[in-house]
């Protein structure tokens, strides 16, 4: 059975793919052909079987066309390999660029896939931010999550504890996916006593931009069954910009606005739940971004999943637990993972892929049928994807 929808046909997700997320002694072009190989592969079928291609990459590390250039390592098979740079959000853009191109009609076979390599240390900020913006320090990362985290805390009374409970659960969950660049447990007190990286985000409650790979093979829905038994459905893929600051980066005017601006996490959650037709108390788990700890907190209450206000009471509850109501981030997030920016979405996607097919074993959830992707990233670039067994 798959889904129906806005005249168009579905699509199906018939192969996954990825590359351990870390630091490697390895060109681009070697991890990303590695992640795409591995999701042909489970796709059962050939290079040139690819009709069209979607290539994620967002550092200024790569060179230009570096998505197109590493797939052809596999083959110049003469088909269209189209860049995506979307900030953070880049794979879930892809990913909905390759959806909505089967959608129409216009392929039959895609694939999406997502690289990077990305040094040590905070991001150049440079390709993304205005000189004076840098200078005035609003274009670091941890900043601007910890005024986000701030705010909160001032209006709702939030601790610094449901953020170490998120890094904790992460970790907690990270020692069994032998794809992600950490996979060590630690305890509250560990985390609660990591060095402050800018108050209040701890070095153990935040991500590390790193390298890695992850693809995914689309597929139309009714053609879905000549290469696998197990399609995952695509029921629904969006993509939203924000009106205005996501958040308290720059522009300055907009730090102090006190105008109601809805965070394009909840304007693409409540497009994406349309289109699907279902609502949050359907997901099954989940997979959003947790660049830092606060930001999974705050997902919880964008997407739905609890009231405003109310996700310090969530994270203590175990809602988000293995086991619980709405598992989130039991592949360890992208605290554990790494940010590889390109991959990221596509990396969660693989995990809830395997999630739907019953292929995991200690993080399994059991009967899983509906789970969703989330990423966000500069500019308020957001992407989120359900998908359906």
């Amino acid at each position: 059975m798959h889904w129906k929808g806005n005249n168009m046909r579905d699509v199906a997700i018939i192969g996954a793919g990825i590359h351990k997320f870390g630091r490697f002694d390895k060109s681009y072009s070697e991890i990303a052909s590695e992640a795409i190989k591995m999701a042909l592969k489970d796709a059962g079928i050939e290079w040139n079987q690819v009709e069209v291609a979607y290539a994620a990459t967002a550092s200024r590390e790569l060179p230009l066309n570096a998505g197109p250039k590493a797939a052809q390592v596999l083959g110049k098979t003469g088909i269209g390999i189209s860049g995506v740079d979307s900030a953070c959000a880049s794979g879930g853009v892809a990913l909905n660029n390759g959806v909505n191109a089967i959608k129409s009609g216009s392929c039959d076979i895609c694939a999406v896939f997502g690289v990077e390599k990305i040094p040590r240390g905070l991001m150049d900020p440079t390709p993304r931010y205005e000189r004076w913006q840098i200078e005035m320090g609003l274009s670091t990362n941890p900043s601007y999550w910890a005024m986000s985290a701030v705010r909160h805390m001032h209006e709702y009374g939030t601790t610094e504890m449901p953020l170490a409970k998120v890094a904790y659960k992460n970790h907690k969950y990270s020692v069994h996916n032998p794809y992600a660049m950490y996979q060590k447990a630690f305890t509250l007190e560990e985390i609660l006593n990591s060095p402050v990286v800018c108050w209040p985000m701890r070095l153990l409650e935040i991500c590390s931009p790193n390298e890695g790979a992850a693809a995914v093979i689309l597929c139309a829905a009714e053609k879905a069954d000549q290469y696998t038994t197990k399609p995952v459905f695509v029921a629904a893929s969006v993509h939203k910009l924000a009106k205005y600051s996501a958040d308290f980066r720059a522009p300055v005017v907009q730090m102090s606005a006190r105008v109601k601006n809805d965070n394009p996490t909840i304007v693409a959650g409540r497009k994406a739940y349309e289109l699907a037709g279902i609502g949050p108390e359907d997901i099954d788990c989940a997979e959003v971004q947790d660049t830092d700890a606060f930001m999974e907190l705050t997902h919880y209450e964008e997407l739905g999943f609890c009231a405003e206000g109310e996700c310090g009471q969530m994270i203590d509850s175990g809602a988000t637990e293995l086991g619980g109501k709405i598992p989130v981030n039991l592949s360890g997030g992208i605290i554990s993972k790494g940010e590889p920016i390109g991959a990221s979405h596509l990396g969660q996607i693989v995990f809830l892929v395997w999630q739907l097919r019953d292929q995991l074993d200690a993080v399994q959830v059991k009967d899983a049928k509906v789970a969703l992707g989330q990423v966000t990233g500069a500019m308020g670039h957001t992407a989120v994807t359900i998908l359906k067994r």
